[in-house]
């Protein structure tokens, strides 16, 4: 099985920005932990702060992998285009959010993706991931 995991805009600074929000831990940890507890796993990793390369990326896994966890971040509030790829690949979308962002600030509460995805898991901190991984290789 192989799942891409795509991160948008700032998730590069996790562990340094927000932690009251974010946390502590840098992704890179994070996504070795991930790939221990599921080694039958192959997670390839990528993360940009620009909209077209996350779309590039969407289109180049969208039709080969077995599934994609985005977390869209900003573009999820903003990004039409992001969402049109989303509809226009054949591989299943799983949106994340580190935050539970029905606690946020309202422009927060709409996402443009989530409606193009599979299913959304928000709030759970970085476990959302996790739990994202364990819906596809179910």
């Amino acid at each position: 099985m192989k799942i891409a995991i795509i991160n948008g805009p700032n998730l590069n600074l996790l562990g340094d920005r927000e932690p009251h929000i974010y946390g502590n831990t840098k992704f890179e940890i994070f996504l070795k932990e991930l790939k221990e507890e599921f080694s039958t796993v192959e997670l390839d990793y990528y993360q940009s702060n620009h909209e077209g390369d996350i779309i590039d990326k969407l289109q180049e896994c969208g039709f080969s992998y077995d599934g994609i966890i985005l977390n869209p971040a900003a573009y999820a509030h903003t990004s039409i285009a992001i969402a049109d790829t989303v509809r226009a690949i054949s591989t299943d979308v799983v949106e994340v959010h580190i935050s539970n962002v029905y606690q946020r600030e309202p422009f927060r509460q709409k996402s443009y993706v989530s409606a193009a995805a599979k299913g959304v898991i928000c709030g759970f901190g970085l476990d959302s991931y996790r739990l994202a991984i364990h819906f596809f290789v179910k």
